[in-house]
Order: structure tokens, then sequence, then C-alpha cells
């Protein structure tokens, strides 16, 4: 397979993925509860707009309105059966927002989790679990995306599903979990141990990381667990602009440009090969990202109460639990992980 991620790191060092996908769409009038992915072909131009948006804030990544586009997700507004064009229609959208850009921009498949329970805890099994991920992972193809890009999974079993999918169909892959449970996915994978989970499949990743669930101090705490482990990985992190809070019936992330440029500077010095926003990070986030990442230089591996005086409390991890340590001459002396 040829993985465009790995001649672009080689270009650019450290890349950048876009920001958040229901956020912004949410501005744009999509309503709750409905599906983003029937926006591919009844609201196009937004489509493009979100794309076009953060390619113009300096995107190297883009991923497409495609995260609930199995048919286990799409099912739950009749459109299963529709699987493989809204796919194929949510990666053309990018397609075209990426070839215009004038420079070289990463389309990634978005493959989120089916929202079903695998066997033993739940109906769903192994193998319909690789041929939902297939189906949809085939749409995608056809509508121009070069990476599946499985993201917000707390499963192992899970991820293997939808790794083996991508590999059937023939793409390249990463995959990211959401550490938000005392640090560990909800199904108790620990950042450590997300290394092991496509072990023995015929293709690895391009990348693997954290993405959601936590604002940007967790994250970069499970990223320093990640680039202890292995230092040399190609990491991710795509965190949520700040932490979500109500403003009567509205939810607002507590991130700002300044905090996000911050974050993105700690996740360079932590370690991480891709960073980029999730819930909550607009355009400009994005663009203040981006200027951070084109003007910080590496330097030194932070301890994690550093991140914590820079940009706020854990609140999802404990810090003397955190593999990351709370120094960086324990970083040295163990020589640490990788992230994306």
């Amino acid at each position: 397979m040829t993985n465009p991620i790995d001649a672009l790191i080689a270009e650019k060092g450290v890349l950048l993925a876009d920001g958040a996908t229901g956020t912004n769409l949410f501005a744009m009038g999509l309503e709750a509860g409905d599906a983003p992915e029937l926006w591919n072909e009844s609201a196009p131009a937004k489509i493009e707009a979100l794309h076009r948006g953060f390619v113009d804030a300096g995107a190297d990544i883009i991923l497409t309105n495609s995260f609930g586009g199995t048919r286990h997700r799409l099912k739950l507004h009749g459109a299963q059966d529709r699987v493989f064009e809204l796919n194929r229609r949510a990666a053309e959208l990018a397609r075209t927002v990426a070839d215009a850009s004038g420079r070289k921009v990463i389309v990634a498949g978005s493959v989120g989790p089916t929202g079903e329970l695998l066997q033993p805890l739940g109906a769903l099994t192994y193998d319909e679990a690789v041929e939902a991920f297939a189906e949809q992972i085939e749409g995608l193809k056809a509508g121009g995306a070069e990476v599946a890009w499985i993201e917000t999974m707390s499963s192992p079993d899970e991820i293997r599903a939808a790794a083996e999918a991508a590999i059937r169909v023939g793409l390249p892959y990463t995959f990211t979990a959401s550490f938000d449970t005392a640090g560990r996915t909800m199904m108790g994978l620990a950042p450590k141990n997300i290394f092991g989970v496509t072990e023995g499949l015929s293709e690895q990743p391009a990348g693997i990381g954290a993405n959601c669930g936590v604002g940007a101090s967790d994250i970069l705490a499970s990223l320093f667990d990640m680039t202890a482990a292995k230092p040399d990985a190609t990491v991710i992190v795509k965190g949520n602009c700040g932490i979500p809070e109500f403003r009567g019936a509205e939810i607002h992330y507590s991130g700002t440009p300044e905090l996000m440029a911050d974050y993105v500077r700690l996740a360079v010095d932590g370690g991480a090969r891709i960073i980029g926003g999730c819930c909550g990070t607009s355009f400009q986030h994005l663009a203040a990202m981006r200027e951070a990442l084109d003007t910080h230089h590496r330097g030194e591996r932070p301890a994690l109460d550093e991140v914590v005086t820079r940009i706020g409390p854990l609140r999802n991890k404990i810090a003397a639990n955190s593999g990351a340590g709370t120094g960086a001459g324990e970083a040295r002396r163990e020589r640490r992980r990788a992230r994306a």
C-alpha cells in the first residue's frame, strides 16, 4: 500500500490534521439528532465549506464527513442501504477541496465506531464488524480517500476489525482511541498498550494515537504515555478544544486559539507527529495551531506538571498514575514513546 502520511512527514516533520466536524456543522445549521453524513448529498456546499475552511487554516490532513458511515449507524436514519454512496460522496467532496488547494493535502476517510458492542458483551460478531467497516471503506476509497482514519474507538476488538477491513480494501490506515475513562478507554485500553492492538495483522498502521473525549491536558498525558512506550512511532493527538460548558441550552468549549497553540507546542515537544483538534476546534483555532507549528522548534520533553501549569489541570487522569512521568528527567531515563 502507498502510505502518503510517511511521505508528507518526511517532507514537513510534523503534520497538522483538521478540527471539529460536528461542532462546525452545527454552526452551519445541522440539527441535533440529524445524520451529518446525509449532508454529503443534501448540502454538499456546506461540507465543502467545512473542508475549505480547514485547508485555508493550514491543515495537512482533512477528514471526510463519514464518522457515522457504517450500516449500523446509518440504520438509525433509515440509510443503511446507502453506505457505499454516502461514503463515496464524502470522500469526493473532501477530494475536490484538497485537489484545489495547490499543495499536498491528505484526504483521510473518517471511520467511527459502529455503536454496537461486539461479542461477548453484545450481539455483533467480529466478522460482522469487519464486513460493516469494509463496506464503508470501499465507498471512501472509491471517492478518493487515501487513508482509512479509524477514530474515537474504545474497544480493541473493534479497532482491529476496522484495521482488518482497511487492509482487505487496500487502504493504509491509522487509528486513535478515546482515553476518557480515568486515563483509559471505556473498554479498559491504556495508552501504553495501544501499539499491540493490531499485532499480527499483515499491514501495520501508518499512525496510532488519541482523539476526543478529553481536553488538551489529558490528551497530552496520553501522548506522553504512548511516546514513552514507543519513541519512534508516528503518534497522533487530536484533542478537544478545552472543556465543554453549557451556556443556556448551548455547549461552548473553553479552549482559546492561544491555548490550542500552546497545546501544539507541548505536543511537538512530547513527540507527536500528527496534531489536530477535535470537538470545539474551529477554523480560527486551527489557524493559530498552524502558526504555532510553523514557528516552534522542538524542545525538551515537558514534565506533566508543566502541561498543567500552562494549559490547565487534568480532569480525567490522575497525574501520579500517568506513565508520562512528572519530570523531564524520568523521560530521559526511560527514553519514551510515540504519537499521532
